[in-house]
């Protein structure tokens, strides 16, 4: 090389790099490894089922080995913190949703990571909306009936939830307020224990997944009130609509999407996200995940990321109006 061209090379380096006296290595732009998909709630559960659903067509669309890494625990907050943390190399992603992302800041004052300052998106996935589930010992049928008890009662009504901060929590403080009643969370550590609460009639309600309560509806383990739902699920078309029984504002949904840390190169989030609308336009796919009650929601960069910021807005109002403070 001639002075001159080493003398330009040079002048194009940066300052630490010249001092060490060696180029910086260029970050990877293409992924060469396994990929890790964490998702923060346990295997069975409906985020998990996504996972895994989408996960196994994504790793064919990669041609890379990918592994679903549950880190339950804390509604999500466990697998966000860690997945924050991690290299931003494209080779952890997380199926990151509602509760821990954009309720989750405002929820919680000592969140050990900051959702949209410490991760980008790659593609919404999924959303699935609530039902209003009763036990089937209880003897309200409809939301007028349950509402009209709820005012009746002298002390707060008490809801089972799967966490405090997630969407059935502020679902229910939603409700409650739409609706003129008084709130009592009840939160439960697992899903499994507020799904036996519910069924057992220690709560007389719970917002909960229309995944999860389509199989217990179905099964006669619960009774289904309303879905938040804009038009009837086709899962459970028997069921009426928040708008049909007058309350067209409870109308909160849970929505999931593939994050990374923010960091991570552009070119890999490109991959990520072609390979994820490949994998979610898979027929296979599709139909396994609209039979678990989920909608299929793929979408760019940045239509997922002016969706976190509009979420965030939304759920800091509601939490705010609630009074929670989670720490």
């Amino acid at each position: 090389m001639s002075r001159r061209r080493a003398l330009a090379a040079a002048s194009s380096l940066p300052l630490g790099a010249l001092l060490a006296g060696t180029a910086p290595l260029a970050v990877a732009q293409t992924l060469a490894g396994p990929v890790k998909l964490v998702v923060g709630f346990p295997p069975g559960s409906g985020p998990d089922v996504v996972a895994r659903t989408l996960g196994q067509r994504l790793g064919e669309e990669l041609k890379l080995p990918l592994a679903v890494d549950n880190r339950a625990g804390a509604g999500g907050q466990i697998a966000a913190q860690a997945v924050a943390k991690s290299a931003p190399d494209g080779a952890t992603v997380l199926l990151g949703e509602v509760g821990s992302i954009s309720i989750a800041p405002a929820a919680f004052a000592k969140l050990p990571y900051q959702p949209l300052k410490e991760f980008t998106p790659i593609s919404e996935v999924v959303r699935s909306d609530f039902v209003l589930v009763v036990p089937v010992s209880s003897p309200h049928r409809q939301v007028a009936d349950f509402v009209k008890a709820a005012k009746a009662e002298k002390d707060k009504v008490n809801f089972g939830t799967f966490g405090a901060g997630t969407p059935g929590h502020f679902g229910a403080e939603v409700f409650g307020e739409l609706a003129g009643f008084g709130v009592e969370s009840i939160h439960y550590r697992s899903t499994g224990d507020a799904v036996t609460a519910i069924i057992a009639g220690d709560v007389k309600a719970a917002f909960v997944s229309t995944a999860l309560a389509m199989a217990q509806v179905k099964g006669g383990k619960m009774r289904a009130l309303a879905t938040t739902a804009p038009q009837r699920s086709a899962l459970l078309p028997e069921v009426p609509t928040f708008t049909e029984a007058g309350y067209p504002k409870a109308d909160f949904a849970a929505w999931f999407a593939l994050l990374a840390p923010v960091a991570t190169p552009p070119a890999l989030l490109d991959t990520l996200q072609r390979a994820t609308h490949a994998a979610l336009r898979h027929p296979e796919v599709g139909q396994k995940l609209q039979e678990a009650g989920f909608t299929v929601t793929p979408s760019t960069r940045a239509d997922a990321q002016a969706m976190l910021q509009r979420e965030a807005v939304r759920w800091a109002a509601v939490v705010k109006a609630t009074g929670f403070k989670g720490d």
